[in-house]
């Protein structure tokens, strides 16, 4: 084979490499290759639509909600990978939905969004276990970066977890095994 035949070959992978990584599609699955199901919350018609829009053609089943009460009701029927939660809305604060939605879905990953930055804010939404902070106007490339580290995050979590209640299981088994032949031998 030549060294241009090669050269070839390895531009072609290296295409294919690129364009495998770099579908949006793959970056929006969870290990169980199903789409990333995302929660928008926002009383702002435009920003639901415009994200649900963004976040579809990334591959994510978006549900978006006008109000916390419509959040929750949805949260009660559906699990969400992760949730992005404006600070204001017509019914409760942003804040108090992330503490609604952890005792629904513990998992859920939670951004809060908001338009209206302040320290308190800030303060609330960390002591109330938001995962992430985003100012409006959304910069979308710095949000989808957030999303997909969240995501990541999650999945990272969740693997740890497995591996935790393996590992339980397996010194549980042990101990046992271990207990019933020490009472054998007696």
């Amino acid at each position: 084979m030549r060294n241009s035949d090669l050269a070839f070959i390895q531009a072609k992978c290296e295409k294919s490499y690129f364009l495998i990584n770099n579908n949006k599609s793959v970056n929006a699955m969870t290990p169980n290759d199903e789409p990333a199901r995302i929660l928008v919350v926002d009383d702002d018609e435009g920003i639901r639509r415009t994200l649900s829009t963004i976040l579809e053609d990334e591959g994510y089943v978006v549900d978006a909600m006008e109000s916390g009460r419509e959040a929750i009701e949805s949260c009660e029927k559906r699990v969400y990978n992760l949730a992005l939660i404006d600070v204001r809305l017509p019914d409760m604060e942003g804040t108090e939905l992330l503490t609604r939605i952890k005792e629904r879905v513990p998992r859920t990953r939670k951004i809060i969004i908001t338009g209206y930055p302040t320290v308190q804010n800030a303060i609330q939404a960390v002591n109330k276990n938001a995962d992430a902070y985003m100012l409006k106007p959304l910069d979308m490339a710095k949000a989808l970066f957030v999303i997909k580290d969240q995501l990541r995050k999650q999945e990272e979590e969740s693997r740890f977890n497995q591996e935790r209640v393996t590992a339980f299981i397996e010194t549980s088994i042990r101990e046992i095994e271990t207990k019933s032949v020490g009472n054998n031998s007696k």
